[in-house]
Order: structure tokens, then sequence, then C-alpha cells
């Protein structure tokens, strides 16, 4: 994910969800709608947590250091994580003890304009918030399923913010539906059964964030395609015969960190092997950009080592 794509669609998120706060605040207050209350504290949620990942994007910028010699890019990583916890036990514990409170000890919903008024601006606001992490996730999907982008994406902003904005549209729909039933039938449960929904709902986004984002913090390497376009590049150098194994791991979503060891030819000279070395570098890169790190390890496999130990004349079989 370039650096701006994502810092636009967490701008854009983060000032939605400030302006919807603020409306569904103001709409409790005339209402006292526990949806509308528990819609209140997701969204102000969300705003720290657009503000997390802000952070964690600059945190992870900083320079490399003796006590961390790989750098800090994985700081976005825990940041993401955090933002998965704070969604589970702000939005979501919040809203299912709110919930529980409302179902428990009904109350009507007064003022139910306001809340009818401020969740229609809200889901409108929440869709421009949400169009806008679509447009920024179309550029780098490729094709793939949003489920496969979710999964597979090494940069975690996007995925929270889309994971984030749908469960705040759909949030809002079920907060609709609680304040309209409640109205309808006069019976203040059914705004509690949408406040119950929506911590549902938020514990389900918050428990996949927490997953994906956990994978990534404890390292995830390439996945098979991109293994293969290694594997290819590195035995497409001259000097390299076959790679004999291979890590990789990303140390941030633009650092990915290779280490294979590559066996080479027995009788090639150690400038030849370390021309190898370096042309095999360039061809990663050319196909894998964020390589930034490389290490290569040249060994002879097992047939080549016992070739070079015996002497020429019975290694072909002849008698000397």
């Amino acid at each position: 994910m370039s650096a701006e794509g994502g810092t636009k669609a967490i701008i854009a998120a983060l000032a939605a969800n400030l302006g919807i706060a603020a409306s569904k605040m103001v709409a409790f207050a005339f209402t006292g709608s526990s949806s509308m209350l528990a819609e209140s504290i997701h969204s102000v949620a969300d705003s720290g947590n657009q503000g997390l990942l802000l952070l964690g994007r600059k945190r992870s910028e900083r320079d490399r250091t003796p006590e961390h010699p790989f750098g800090y890019g994985r700081e976005r990583y825990f940041y993401a994580f955090v933002v998965a916890v704070v969604l589970f036990t702000v939005g979501s514990a919040f809203s299912l003890y709110e919930g529980y409170h409302k179902i428990s000890h009904p109350e009507d919903v007064e003022s139910p304009i306001w809340a009818f008024a401020v969740l229609i601006i809200a889901i409108g606001m929440e869709g421009f918030s949400f169009r806008t992490a679509i447009k920024e996730s179309n550029t780098l999907r490729a094709g793939k399923s949003w489920w496969a982008f979710i999964r597979r994406a090494k940069a975690p902003e996007l995925p929270v913010v889309l994971l984030e904005d749908m469960a705040a549209l759909v949030g809002l729909v079920l907060a609709l539906f609680g304040v309209s039933m409640a109205v309808a039938t006069g019976d203040g449960r059914w705004d509690g059964i949408g406040t119950v929904a929506i911590g549902v709902l938020l514990g389900l986004v918050a428990t996949v964030l927490a997953i994906e984002t956990k994978s990534l913090l404890i390292g995830e390497g390439v996945d098979a395609e991109q293994e293969k376009r290694i594997i290819d590049a590195l035995e497409s150098v001259e000097q390299v015969d076959h790679v004999i194994h291979m890590r990789t791991e990303y140390l941030g979503p633009e650092e990915l960190l290779i280490a294979a060891k590559i066996a080479v030819y027995h009788d090639d000279t150690a400038a030849e092997v370390a021309r190898g070395i370096d042309a095999a570098e360039a061809k990663v890169r050319a196909v894998i950009p964020e390589a930034g790190m490389i290490y290569l390890e040249p060994a002879l496999d097992e047939a080549d080592r016992r070739n070079a130990a015996k002497p020429a004349g019975k290694a072909t079989g002849e008698n000397v």
C-alpha cells in the first residue's frame, strides 16, 4: 500500500467518525436511545482507532537502531492490533452491556425524529468514508476477492478501515431498525435488541482484525506465487544452479527480508560467485521491489560436494 493512499483513507474515516460521533451524541441527548449511545461510543472509538493507525505509521518510519537493527516497520502491525482490542473492549463490550441494560429496563425513545435524522446523516457520512476506502483498496486489490485482500494485505491500515467502515454502516442500519421498532411498537426493548446486535457485530469484526494483525505481528512471509517469482529470479542467474532452501518475512508493509541458501557450481571462482550473488539480488528486487534485505548463502549441493572431493579420474569412472 502506498503511504499516500493509506493516509487518505484513514483521514477520510477520521473526519467522518468525528462528525458522526458529535451528531450521535446530540441525538442521544434528545432521545435517550441506547442504540444511539452505543453508536456514539462506537464512533468515538473509531476516531481513536484512526489516530492510532496514524501514530503507528509515523513511528514505523524511525531509523534503525542498534537495539532494533531491522527497523520499526512492525509498529504498524502493533497499533493495528491495539485497534482491534479497542474495538472489542470499548465498542463491542460497551454495546452489549448497554443493550442488556436496555432490554432489562426498557425505556421509551424520546424525540425519535432526532434519532432518524442523525442516523440518515451518519449513513451518508460513513458511506463517503467507506467509498474512499474501497477506492483506495481497488488500486491494490489486483483482481483478488475482498476476503483475499483482507487476508493477504501486508499493510494493515486499509483492511482495518474497510472492516471498521463496513461495521459502522451495518451498525447504523441496526440502530435505525432498533429505534424504528421501538417507536412503532412502543416497546423500548427493541432499542436494546438493536444495541446488542451492534455489540455482536463489533465483536466479530474485532476478532477478525485481531487474528489477521496477530499473524502479521508475529511474522508473515510471501505467498506461494511471490515465492515462485523469487526462486525463478534467483535461478535465472548463470552462477546459481538452484535454490536449496529459502525463508522470507515481512519486517513491515514495505520491507521484506529474504534469506536463501543457493547451490553454486564447484568450479566457479569466488569472484564469479560474488558476481552471481549481486546479479541475483538485483533480479529479485526487480520482481519484488519491497525486498529491502536479501541475504544469500552460496553452497555446494551434496552431489557437487562429493564430486569436488574426488580426483577427476575417479569422478568420471576412469582409471588413474
